[in-house]
């Protein structure tokens, strides 16, 4: 029978899977570990992703306090994203993760362990 500190911890791990667990959410974070950029900076950086998909990752990321959305009046009006502080803390997560995947996942033998 699992114990209470093992229950709290796989909450937390389906928590943060509930946000970084979705396509391309790890993609936007790391281009955003390089400073702000725009809509059109993050969609050149994320490539493959669609408008519609990256406009509702950023407002999943924002709605978790992971990014921000800041509008700077025009002309014209310039929108642009980043990180928060929190999410800023993420990043040596997802570079651990990045170099754990390298390392266990890089071929067929490995993901297969």
């Amino acid at each position: 029978m699992p114990d209470a500190e093992h229950t709290a911890c796989d909450a937390a791990v389906t928590l943060a899977f509930s946000v970084l667990g979705k396509r391309w959410n790890g993609m936007i974070l790391s281009s955003l570990g390089a400073g702000a950029t725009s809509f059109v900076g993050l969609r050149r950086a994320v490539s493959g992703i669609s408008d519609t998909v990256l406009s509702d990752r950023l407002a999943e990321l924002t709605g978790a306090g992971l990014a921000v959305r800041r509008v700077e009046a025009g002309p014209p009006v310039s929108v642009s994203y980043e990180l928060t502080d929190a999410g800023r803390r993420l990043l040596p997560v997802l570079d651990q993760l990045g170099a754990w995947a390298r390392e266990n996942l890089t071929s067929p033998r490995a993901a297969n362990r």
